[in-house]
């Protein structure tokens, strides 16, 4: 292998008024020229913070690089000043961070922002600096250069402002690419586009990546080795198909079978109890060994040492020749499908029904805000939702799913339509009428930080609802329902008396969720709940969701672009385009059998962990157009590969290809 990383016994640890915060305790790893390496692992396991050591980033004062070696080629990072980092970072070594929002400045236009990244610093003729900034903002899938150059990160979607942060590490054609999350906030389609420009860019230039997600089919696709990173150690590094056909380590081992799929249907997933250690403490042992079911007594006592052979290499006592272990010297990952067949339900009443559904928001000019023209978010929905029954909606970010949800609650006013709940129509109901009924569905946000109240304890956002409701006789018992409900999704009834900033993610989310329970709601609209969370942390908050549907009855109304999800919790799918539903059906229907052209393009763009799986990916060209000048016709023949003349004539009506399986196109009607 030509390296071109090569990282020693890295140690970062950060002051802290708790202590010293090992946050990167020795780790060593190396990247070849033109190589891919996925470091995975959970939040809280020192990912970032190692990329961040990489280019001496680390915040300051509190955190420092306590030893260690990183080599780039012949240059040894570690040992340059400031002046001399600046000529690296960018030129040598770039990174995409992981929320564009706060790495993008507010007030500059992001033309202005690619430009400054350039390695001629700008130097260029402003004709050739601009040409060159478009051509990036085009090769990263943006449908519209010349526009996006002069507009502002407030005017992009996530999925837009995260392409425009791999525009700037690219432009000045890096040796290594740090990529951090790169497409947590991308749809497949554009995710399948932005990892095809890196494939590209490492063919043509050698370029090397370093991937940090929690994305395993991503790596799957992408890696071609990975490490896994645990408590600020590297436990497993192995060839990507060695660690898919079977990882070692028991922790590699249970993040791979939390993953949820269709085989895992009817069941729980399974989960890996407890949290990661905090790296204040000085370990003795193994830092797995109390969420391990391997661990024994020699575990806790003794640290386990690297052991490698054959290019693979393991920090576990399991696999070290000189230790006398009581456990099978394997840790299986072969599971069986679980045994129960999910039995059909009768048929049941809807509990919420939406008929043509239209959010149409004006859009204004001028000096008087004259009324120029509507942007159709949402432009004749129609779905329903059974007693007990979960609706997946997916489609790309732009095509109306969150406002839909925001139209059915009636927190955003439908410009057209019905949405009847339990027999009650929403939207000609006035504010007292609506307060009133509003315990009966409910939210759950898909950033559960930013939707809780940093500024009240837990115990309080959780019984607000009930004190809005009037539910319960007084303060007492409505306390002891908040801690009973906190208990009730897998929090102490302590945390109460806590702040939203005190807990992790997977721990936000599951008090937004015991914030939505407090007032025992019948339908939860739930957009986004496990994007941002960690492949262990989202089985977790799964099983709890699937367990309440099973306990409570509860329906719920799923948006995500998560598909492995939609397998496994849905029970229907409907798939959204620019407004309008193309495709709707039970799971098996839409998931195994998809009939609209951009269903199967959502479909084959989904990254698997079967590496064996050789599946055409259907790519589509350019961006959903925009809402507020939609194609005559079918709105998805400009990007659809079986388009026909008649397609760009008039919007196709509903085709019955079953009871329940139904879609809007011309190649089945």
């Amino acid at each position: 292998m030509n390296t071109l990383l090569n990282v020693e016994s890295l140690r970062t640890y950060f002051d802290t008024p708790e202590g010293i915060v090992r946050a990167v305790d020795g780790i060593d790893f190396r990247i070849g020229r033109g190589e891919t390496l996925a470091l995975v692992g959970e939040s809280g396991c020192g990912k970032s913070i190692s990329a961040l050591s990489l280019l001496q980033l680390v915040p300051q004062p509190a955190g420092r690089i306590v030893s260690g070696h990183v080599w780039l080629g012949e240059l040894d990072v570690l040992g340059l000043a400031e002046r001399e980092m600046r000529r690296v970072r960018g030129r040598r070594m770039a990174m995409i961070f992981q929320e564009p929002q706060t790495s993008l400045n507010p007030v500059l236009t992001i033309g202005e922002q690619i430009r400054e990244a350039l390695p001629e610093g700008g130097g260029l003729a402003h004709g050739d600096a601009r040409a060159r900034v478009v051509e990036l903002i085009t090769a990263v899938g943006i449908s519209d250069p010349q526009r996006c150059y002069g507009e502002y990160p407030h005017q992009l979607s996530g999925g837009m402002k995260q392409r425009v942060m791999i525009a700037i590490a690219l432009a000045a054609k890096p040796d290594l690419l740090i990529a951090d999350e790169p497409t947590t906030a991308l749809d497949v389609t554009i995710q399948a586009q932005v990892l095809d420009l890196l494939r590209e860019l490492q063919r043509s230039t050698g370029m090397a990546l370093l991937m940090i997600t929690h994305d395993l089919g991503m790596v799957a696709g992408m890696a071609d080795r990975v490490a896994v990173m645990y408590a600020g150690q590297i436990v497993e590094q192995a060839s990507r198909s060695a660690f898919f056909a079977g990882p070692r380590h028991p922790y590699s081992v249970k993040l791979l079978r939390s993953l949820p799929s269709r085989l895992k249907r009817g069941g729980a997933l399974e989960v890996i109890q407890g949290a990661v250690p905090k790296l204040t403490q000085a370990f003795l042992g193994c830092r797995f060994a109390d969420r391990c079911d391997h661990a024994w007594e020699h575990c806790l006592a003794h640290a386990p040492r690297w052991v490698e052979q054959d290019g693979w290499g393991v920090r576990c006592h399991l696999f070290d020749p000189q230790v006398q272990t009581p456990a099978p010297a394997a840790a299986p990952l072969a599971q069986a499908a679980d045994s129960r067949v999910e039995t059909p339900r009768p048929a049941a009443t809807a509990l919420l029904e939406v008929t043509d559904l239209k959010v149409h928001f004006p859009i204004l000019k001028g000096v008087f805000r004259h009324v120029v023209g509507q942007v159709r978010a949402v432009d004749g929905v129609s779905l329903a939702i059974p007693r007990g029954r979960t609706l997946a909606l997916v489609g790309e970010s732009g095509c109306g799913k969150t406002t839909v949800g925001k139209g059915i609650l009636q927190l955003v006013r439908p410009t057209a339509g019905s949405v009847t709940f339990d027999g009650q129509e929403l939207t000609t109901m006035g504010k007292v009428e609506l307060r009133r009924l509003r315990r009966e569905f409910q939210v759950i946000f898909q950033d559960p930080y930013g939707s809780l109240n940093p500024r009240m304890l837990v115990g309080d956002i959780v019984e607000e609802g009930m004190r809005a409701q009037d539910i319960g006789s007084g303060r007492e018992e409505r306390q002891t329902r908040a801690a009973a409900l906190l208990h009730h999704v897998g929090l102490t009834p302590e945390s109460r008396l806590r702040y939203p900033h005190e807990f992790s993610g997977g721990q936000r989310q599951r008090i937004s969720i015991a914030r939505a329970l407090a007032v025992e709601p019948r339908l939860i609209i739930c957009d986004e709940p496990t994007s941002a969370l960690d492949v262990s942390v989202q089985a977790q908050i799964l099983n709890l969701l699937k367990g309440l549907q099973d306990e409570m009855g509860l329906s719920y109304l799923f948006i995500t672009h998560n598909l492995s999800v939609v397998e496994y919790l849905a029970h229907d799918v409907a798939v959204m385009y620019l407004g309008r539903i193309v495709e709707t059906g039970t799971m098996a229907e839409v998931m195994e059998s998809p009939k609209h052209p951009y269903t199967q393009a959502l479909l084959s763009a989904v990254p698997t962990i079967d590496t064996d799986e050789k599946r055409p990916v259907i790519r589509l060209q350019g961006d959903i157009p925009s809402p507020a000048r939609p194609p005559a016709g079918c709105h998805f023949h400009p990007r659809c590969p079986q388009a026909m003349p008649r397609c760009r004539e008039a919007y196709p009506d509903i085709t019955e290809l079953s009871a329940t399986h139904k879609l809007r196109c011309y190649l089945y009607g």
